[in-house]
This record gives C-alpha cells, structure tokens and sequence, in this order.
C-alpha cells in the first residue's frame, strides 16, 4: 500500500474529499480495509452535521485542522469514524460507512463475531470500527502522521467509478446525494434508496 496523502487534499470542500477518498486504505494496527462507501457532512448549512449548531466539546475536531478523525458515540452504543475535511476552522467530515476488508480479517472475526459473511464484517459505520478497534480514544488523532495508530493511505487499485444517493439513517437534509459507493461491492451497507 502506497503513502499518506497530502494535507491539502483534507483542506477541501467536504463533497470534493469524499468521493475522492473511495478506494483509500483505512488502517488500524494491523488491521484495514479499503474504503468502499462514505458520507459527507458540513457545517451550519447542513442540518444533519453534528457542528450544525456550532463547536462543542463533542464535534471540536470536526473543526480542523484536517486530516484528523473524529470518532463519535452512536445511540450510546456504537463507535464511527470520520475524517475532518475543510480549511482549519470550518466544520466538515467524511463518514467512513464501508470498507472491504484487507488485513487482519481473523482479528476482524474475533472482535466481530456475530458477522455470518466476510463481507459483513465492515458493512456499516459501527461494524467497521468494531472491526478496525477504532474507539473513542482515537478521536482526534492524525491519520496522516506515519506514527499514528489509525491511518489512511492512498489504495493500490483505484476504484472503477463511484455512485451517489441520499445520505442513510438521518432525519435532516434527507434530499443531499452526498454518499458515495462503490457500485457492485458486496461491502457496502445499504443498496441506495
């Protein structure tokens, strides 16, 4: 697998960085996955963006500087991972809501054992995380620092086009196509609706 990207690829609108970071790696430890499917969520204009209302304690990182990941709690249960995009000061990230897994799949299964298929190991924001053992204490970390444990790089086979639809699970801005997949990957959570 191939290096980090540039911060300057972060430094951009967050509807650019998200179709561009399908087919990126995201790695933790020994384990990753290449990005098969993502969301993106801004600022105050995007009423589904946990910074809609302006930085708390909770989304300060989703206000830069980017290319840093912003793990939050999910309905007191579950993990999920972003990335922080836009100039430093703006709110943005990208929803990491897939990934075909590469690397560490047996600890994969270990951490996710309820999973039936290989594919249904990183089929969704929260599988993904548990799978990768990405948690709460990752939240902020720079994932292009070489030394970081949670990273993102740039994948070895370029993904053969991306497709968009609404965003899934929200109740707000529910008409922005502003998810991305890989059509045809058996990874991706959710057919587009």
């Amino acid at each position: 697998m191939s290096d980090h990207p540039e911060r300057s690829f972060f430094e951009r609108p967050v509807t650019a960085v998200a179709p561009d970071m399908l087919g990126m790696v995201l790695a933790c430890g020994d384990r990753a996955g290449r990005i098969v499917e993502v969301e993106a969520y801004g600022g105050a204009d995007d009423p589904a963006s946990h910074g809609h209302r302006g930085r708390t304690p909770r989304n300060e990182v989703m206000f830069g500087p980017p290319g840093h990941l912003y793990v939050y709690f999910s309905y007191g249960m579950h993990w999920c991972a972003n990335v922080v995009c836009e100039p430093d000061g703006r709110c943005g990230a990208v929803l990491v809501r897939a990934l075909a897994p590469l690397q560490g799949i047996e600890d994969m299964w270990a951490d996710r054992p309820k999973a039936r298929r290989q594919r249904d190991l990183c089929s969704g924001p929260a599988k993904l995380t548990a799978a990768l053992g990405i948690a709460g204490d990752h939240n902020g970390v720079d994932l292009i620092d070489p030394t970081s444990p949670v990273s993102l790089r740039q994948g070895d086979v370029a993904p053969a086009g991306h497709a968009t639809s609404a965003r899934i699970g929200i109740s707000a801005a529910t008409d922005r196509p502003w998810r991305w997949y890989t059509p045809g990957d058996p990874n991706v959570s959710r057919p587009p609706r």
